[in-house]
């Protein structure tokens, strides 16, 4: 930095400290339990030196305090961080006044913290302003979320990175709507929509497999293999444990067995930063990534420096904890009004939920754009993240509701962000958007019909029904964030008893499994044991078809009124798929050769005209299965790289998405994913 900078950054520095100052005597005007005065009085002068000693003060206790405020704060629930925020916030300005040599300054705690509050704020708006005049100070602000231990003797490549962004749960057909009605106004102009400019980017629509959600999707992405992950949760015998894509401990191990397969280390393996992920894809640089938040926290497992590094600076902690609380009471009256308005079709919101929405749309958000901003900044080769927050909403309030569309504004203004964020950085940069899948809407299951998937099997193999039945916990996407910020376990863990089936559901797609036969039953034995079973779920009419092993045909799809057809004969007459359109049949072939798929695979209703289906969730916008938006999400790639669908074929799997990623990786001129094969690829 040159004296010019140190000038202009001491002139920033005094601006800010003014305008704080002047924000005490304003707050101490206002406010009757925060005096900057004696009892008797004092002259003007005194109060504004004051107040200027108080500012000066509370604005060096938080630089140097509240960086190891926040190193502890990693060790608190992520839902407590915004209340925590405040508190110590507040009680730095007390400490500060208790510090300030004109003797003088009082406030009550309750007050101090609002004071404390607005001032960050205040500063922080101050200091962004000044800084975004000056191209220098505006990249000097940002390296700040960068992670201070990038190594600074290593020369940045010249040669284009790649940062992909994953907007979770995100159609395509909902992309194309919001660009069509003006909510997302960053990618219009990538697509250059109106005409004027020359586009930047180009759009292509995927098909995601049979399990459309983000555990597979991303696996495959980024790591090269969606092998043997049938469903978001399922139970596999050999082990007597039910695997959940969001749980770390199943995450670990999905990382672990498509590492083995493929033989790769991943997308992200030479320089690379995973931010927000289920997995790490390999990455040195990783935040807010489940697969590694139950590890002892060491050099190799930062999986919460994120937080670090964004809320070192107070100013992000109170803006973002009050965005937090803004969210909190905005899903709180969208949630109201729904309900006095009598929306159909709705599930419950209440609960934890509104934290979990805030957390996914405020907290996640801020955290991972500011860790993929840093990552711009300091030169990283490869960046993936992925923003749940449209994922979240939708899920509760429907995919094209009034409340996810305005989280995809939000998002719009995220990715413009890090578009401002490229230019600064050392080495140009291809940004690439994409998703894991979309959401299909439509009423549940359970409040269609009256039952639960689990109760229509029990019913079918003449159990008894309990009279309550439980509901799966929605927002799979959101909790696996929030369980990597607390490095915790999930509670669907455990093995399940084994006299009773097992009964599962993602999203529209169930899974019955029956712990006690330890291998896959086939549609001759589960007739033979429950007679009434298969012709029970085939027949009802919420349910589109079934999948089970044949020891006649190999594997067979059953539907209703007695339609059986071998998997060998469904390219001549698909019967049932014949309503989940082109892929169906590959995707129902490549799931029924896994190992563990469970005994009986159940695909819900799916109505083609309006695109709705059934969830045995309890969410009025999922995905997991077959039918309808969310089997297509998309792929929003630069001009400058080549076409995603080579051939002309239609890009199908997130094996393949993986691999076009790989290629851009080499036409960049990067590193190229290692592919020396271990002994585990060989025995797989």
């Amino acid at each position: 930095m040159g004296w010019r900078g140190v000038a202009g950054q001491i002139g920033r520095s005094v601006t800010v400290w003014a305008v704080s100052t002047l924000t005490m005597l304003l707050l101490a005007g206002l406010l009757p339990d925060f005096r900057l005065q004696s009892p008797d009085g004092d002259s003007a002068t005194r109060i504004a030196v004051t107040a200027a000693c108080g500012a000066g003060a509370f604005g060096l206790l938080s630089a140097l305090v509240w960086p190891v405020l926040v190193r502890m704060l990693l060790l608190v629930p992520a839902l407590f961080l915004g209340l925590l925020v405040f508190f110590l916030n507040g009680s730095l300005l007390l400490l500060a006044l208790r510090l300030n040599p004109s003797g003088r300054g009082e406030v009550a705690p309750e007050t101090a913290v609002i004071v404390a509050a607005v001032m960050s704020a205040v500063a922080s708006a101050t200091g962004g302003a000044l800084a975004v005049r000056d191209d220098d100070a505006y990249r000097r602000r940002l390296l700040r979320l960068a992670d201070r231990r990038r190594r600074a003797t290593l020369p940045c490549a010249s040669t284009p990175g790649l940062v992909c962004v994953q907007l979770d749960g995100v159609g395509h057909d909902v992309l194309t709507a919001a660009v069509r009605d003006g909510l997302m106004p960053t990618v219009a102009r990538w697509l250059a929509t109106d005409g004027v400019i020359p586009p930047t980017h180009r759009l292509t629509a995927w098909r995601t497999d049979w399990s459309s959600q983000t555990g597979a999707s991303q696996l495959g992405i980024l790591h090269g293999s969606t092998y043997d992950v049938p469903a978001f949760r399922w139970y596999e015998k050999d082990r007597g444990e039910v695997m959940v894509c969001n749980r770390p401990t199943s995450a670990a191990e999905l990382q672990r067995r498509a590492t083995a397969r493929t033989g790769e280390a991943g997308l992200l393996a030479v320089d690379g930063a995973s931010r927000g992920n289920l997995f790490s894809g390999g990455a040195g640089e990783q935040a807010l990534v489940l697969s590694i938040a139950t590890r002892r926290r060491g050099r190799e497992n930062r999986s919460r420096a994120g937080y670090f590094a964004y809320f070192s600076d107070p100013a992000n902690a109170v803006r973002t904890a009050l965005s937090f609380f803004a969210e909190i009471g905005r899903e709180i009256g969208q949630s109201t009004r729904a309900r006095f308005a009598g929306a159909h079709p709705r599930v419950g919101r209440g609960g934890l939920y509104p934290f979990v929405r805030a957390f996914a749309t405020v907290v996640e958000r801020d955290v991972v754009v500011a860790a993929v901003m840093g990552d711009l900044l300091a030169g990283r080769t490869a960046v993936y993240a992925d923003l749940v927050a449209y994922d979240e909403v939708a899920h509760h309030s429907g995919p094209d509701s009034r409340d996810a569309r305005q989280v995809l504004k939000r998002l719009d203004r995220s990715l413009a962000l890090i578009e401002k964020a490229a230019e600064h950085a050392p080495r140009p940069y291809r940004l690439v958007v994409l998703s894991d899948h979309g959401q299909s809407p439509g009423e549940t299951f359970r409040s269609r019909y009256g039952l639960t998937l689990t109760d229509l099997v029990r019913a079918g193999s003449g159990l008894p029904v309990p009279r309550g039945a439980g509901r799966t916990p929605s927002g799979a996407e959101a909790r696996a964030a929030v369980r990597a910020a607390l490095g915790r376990e999930d509670s669907e863990s455990g093995p399940a008893p084994r006299s009773e089936p097992v009964v599962l559901a993602s999203g529209n797609l169930g899974l019955v499994s029956f712990p006690d036969v330890p291998h896959r039953m086939s549609k001759e034995e589960i007739d033979a044991r429950h007679p009434a079973l298969l012709p029970t779920l085939a027949n009802h009419p919420g349910i589109g078809f079934l999948l089970v092993r044949s020891a006649e045909h190999d594997g067979v799809v059953l539907g209703p009124c007695g339609t059986e057809i071998p998997l060998a004969e469904l390219d001549e007459r698909p019967g049932p798929l014949a309503r989940f359109g082109p892929g169906a049949v590959d995707a129902v072939r490549r799931t029924h050769a896994f190992p563990h798929t469970a005994d009986i695979m159940v695909n819900s209703w799916h109505d083609p005209a309006t695109g709705q289906i059934h969830a045995f969730e309890e969410q009025i916008g999922s995905h997991g299965g077959l039918g309808g938006a969310q089997s297509r999400p998309f792929l929003l790639s630069p001009l400058t790289l080549s076409v995603a669908e080579e051939h002309g074929e239609a890009l199908t799997g997130a094996e393949r998405v993986h691999g076009v990623l790989r290629r851009w990786l080499g036409e960049l001129n990067g590193p190229e994913v290692p592919l020396d094969a271990g002994p585990e690829r060989r025995a797989a």
